[in-house]
């Protein structure tokens, strides 16, 4: 029986043990199953030959300010309350690292944010423990920080079991520079992404959706929490969710069937499943957003029916506002993590072409299928004969992937590893086209260096859910910290007149944007 399927692709990020191959069926054929074909690709012409990997570019970006977080590396994600923007860490509290834990930076001025405080040990920044995820209740004046064990070989972590913990800070008044711990609340299995949903009729009742990633027939793959009371110390679990029974043993055996993230529409009656090698489904919660009692999540799209994907597999998915369209990336790492079992036939093959995005139409929940592609150069597989393709400082610790996505109608923008911000129109979802990208130059030098993404000779690692805010698109790098960008490209004014907007939440203009 294999190892490394689920617990070094998933649990390796941080978000699983050794889950998928202790639910491998004994009598599961090892046959890898076919993947439908899909419309041609977009490429862009985004990628720089390996001599200049460290240099600045911005098309159609203009940096407005950035702050390079001391240097750390190992940035997760943002969240911001009025002037202040919170900033986790993918990495521990071990003595090697520095300045772990939340950052807290004053973004007042956008042109110099600066670093105003810290929440440290004992709340964050333990040893063995991420602050990988954020997000923000504004209306209720909330931080909330996911933390979990982190992986000792991606993300250079003490090798320690850590409980993990959902804790819900106060920014009312002059917490907001100095974070004050109000809950902690403890999930019933491991947790790995979160979607906050606020009810857009009552500003002061929130969902919290979040995996927690498992290969099993039993067990959640999905909790919703309800933390309208989390302030007074109670967080509900209202529901739970696991299809993996849906699908068949033999798919089971060869694909990562797991949640990995997952989102809902503004009005919180869809949800949006990335499943791995699972591949895209849709759900109904009309339950939850309605708040009954007794609420289920029930499956829409059936397996049979779903956007089909090879391991990895599915990673985010994020509705288009207004519009019969969900935006899919895949998160594929550097070859480092390639692993083939001959035995079971699974097959989680890394590296170069690396993941794209895919454009499904969802007009038929029960039926979505991609209808466009929009690729980087280096995710086309002829690059992969190139001697950049072959090199393996460029393929083995070097990810040039889509990761996450905040969307409007008709625009994009992506965060793509070593490919950097990626901004790309989808007016025509079968033709999407770049309108800009960014990459920075890289720091010199860095405490911690991503040891799956930032090894490698290119030192870029663009990673969070971008965050518009007044106009400005603000977005973490692993390595190299903070950016506060002004798009400049076609769409600009649609950017310009956002308040808040970002792809992991339904709040600000998300309701106004579309359902």
């Amino acid at each position: 029986m294999p190892s490394r399927s689920l617990s070094t692709r998933v649990a390796t990020l941080g978000a699983l043990a050794a889950a998928v191959l202790l639910a491998l069926p004994s009598g599961a054929t090892q046959a890898i199953e076919p993947v439908a074909t899909e419309p041609a690709v977009t490429r862009s012409a985004n990628a720089a030959p390996l001599s200049e990997v460290a240099k600045r570019r911005a098309d159609n970006f203009t940096l407005v300010g950035r702050n390079r977080l001391f240097g750390r590396g190992m940035n997760a994600a943002p969240a911001i309350y009025r002037d202040y923007l919170y900033v986790g860490n993918r990495t521990d509290g071990s003595p090697r690292h520095s300045h772990p834990g939340v950052l807290v930076v004053d973004i007042a001025n956008p042109k110099q944010p600066r670093v105003v405080g810290k929440i440290g040990a004992p709340n964050e920044g333990n040893v063995g423990e991420t602050s990988r995820e954020l997000r923000v209740w504004p209306q209720q004046k909330m931080l909330i920080v996911m933390n979990f064990t982190c992986s000792s070989f991606i993300h250079d972590c003490a090798d320690v079991p850590v409980t993990p913990t959902f804790k819900f800070y106060d920014l009312s008044g002059k917490f907001a520079a100095r974070p004050r711990l109000l809950t902690t609340y403890v999930p019933p299995a491991k947790p790995h992404e979160m979607f906050l949903w606020v009810d857009p009729n009552r500003s002061d009742r929130a969902l919290l959706y979040y995996s927690t990633p498992t290969s099993e027939v039993t067990g959640a793959n999905l909790v919703v929490a309800d933390i309208s009371k989390a302030r007074d110390g109670e967080v509900t679990e209202v529901a739970s969710f696991n299809p993996n029974h849906r699908y068949p043993a033999s798919v089971r055996k060869v694909r990562t069937v797991a949640l990995h993230a997952m989102a809902t529409n503004p009005k919180g009656n869809r949800l949006y499943l990335s499943y791995l090698g699972g591949g895209f489904l849709i759900a109904d919660t009309s339950d939850l957003s309605r708040n009954r009692k007794h609420p289920r999540v029930r499956l829409i799209t059936p397996v049979k029916n779903r956007v089909r994907y090879t391991n990895p597999g599915a990673h985010t998915a994020v509705k288009v506002p207004g519009r019969p369209l969900a935006i899919l990336t895949e998160e594929v790492y550097g070859d480092l993590l390639d692993f083939r079992d001959p035995e079971s036939g699974f097959v989680d093959e890394e590296g170069c072409p690396w993941g794209w995005t895919k454009i499904a139409n969802i007009s038929d929940p029960r039926h979505p299928r991609v209808v466009g592609q929009y690729r980087t150069r280096q995710n086309h597989p002829s690059y992969c004969s190139t001697p950049a393709g072959q090199n393996p400082r460029n393929t083995k610790f070097t990810s040039y992937a889509a990761h996450n996505a905040t969307v409007l109608p008709n625009l994009a923008f992506t965060t793509w590893h070593s490919s950097g911000l990626q901004a790309f129109s989808i007016k025509n979802p079968a033709q999407p086209q770049q309108t800009g990208v960014f990459s920075p130059r890289p720091l010199r030098s860095v405490t911690t260096e991503d040891p799956a993404l930032s090894k490698g000779r290119n030192k870029v690692v663009m990673w969070s859910y971008p965050i518009i805010r007044d106009g400005l698109i603000y977005v973490t790098d692993v390595r190299n910290g903070l950016y506060i960008l002004r798009y400049d490209g076609p769409g600009a004014a649609k950017v310009d007149n956002i308040g808040f907007y970002e792809g992991n939440s339904n709040l600000g203009a998300a309701m106004r944007l579309g359902n």
